[in-house]
């Protein structure tokens, strides 16, 4: 229940500050977001609609596909978020806290990149194409980087056409702001590996496969120190799956210890069943 009641904290604050970033520094320096944001902001131009409507608006049909293709927990908390910054982004005001459109780039990356690592690393996500990325990592073993890439790509080239060149130019600054600092708080690959050296292999493996239905490599291993029999899980995952191994390992093995790297490519399947 804690952890529940924390969740929803971390939800709420990291949707705060996801609105915030584009109220008070993207959109009155005319700079976009990355993402599903950076677009919903685009069409504000063309439709009469805001931003947080538009938002809103593009993530029903992807949390329509988030609960049938991924789990309904993670896109419960991800819908949520999005709600939640639609909320704040109507209720708080549009004001410029600088004139200068390089420090609007670089502190709403920033903000942006604290409210959206925060919900990665509580099990959920800002919507939009997090969850997208995520049915494909699930049904595909090619580069789903490349999506972030292309969307991210529209996003600054279409706000040159809209605006004019100086404004793609600051967008592209804040996308890579706001991606290096996911990076810094949770990571920005999609992929990761766990590797897990515990003595309760069988029961691990076991929760494991209930809760994220991986496959997993089991190897013996002997402690350095104790020489105590043990075994090594070897796991690869997609980043936004990583929150709920944690809860796994903790409950079933709290001493087991756990090294989490980075998985730049895989080769094989790498499927959900």
């Amino acid at each position: 229940m804690n952890r529940e009641i924390g969740k929803i904290f971390i939800v709420v604050i990291g949707s705060f500050l996801l609105a915030s970033s584009l109220n008070f520094f993207f959109i009155p320096a005319d700079v976009f977001a990355s993402g599903f944001t950076g677009v919903a902001q685009l069409l504000s131009y063309i439709v009469p609609l805001s931003t947080g409507i538009l938002l809103l608006l593009l993530n029903i049909p992807v949390a329509i596909l988030g609960w049938l293709k991924v789990g309904k927990s993670f896109t419960i908390y991800s819908f949520a978020s999005v709600v939640l910054t639609t909320i704040f982004l109507e209720v708080l005001p549009v004001y410029a806290f600088s004139e200068d459109i390089m420090l609007n780039a670089v502190f709403g990356g920033v903000i942006a990149a604290g409210g959206a690592g925060l919900l990665l690393k509580w099990g959920a996500s800002s919507g939009g194409l997090d969850i997208i990325v995520l049915v494909l990592a699930r049904i595909s073993d090619r580069p789903v980087g490349s999506f972030f890439f292309i969307l991210n790509s529209i996003i600054v080239i279409a706000s040159g056409v809209m605006l004019d060149p100086e404004k793609a130019l600051f967008t592209l600054i804040s996308i890579y702001v706001t991606s290096r600092f996911i990076d810094a708080i949770h990571t920005r690959y999609v992929k990761l590996t766990a590797m897990i050296v515990t003595k309760n292999a069988d029961v691990l493996n076991k929760a494991i496969h209930q809760r994220l239905t991986r496959g997993i490599t089991r190897i013996p291993a002997k402690g350095g120190y104790t020489f105590e029999e043990k075994e090594m899980l070897v796991i690869v995952l997609t980043r936004y799956e990583l929150y709920e191994l944690k809860n796994i390992v903790e409950e079933v093995d709290p001493e087991a210890f756990t090294n989490i790297v980075e998985t730049a490519s895989i080769f094989g399947l790498f499927r959900k069943d």
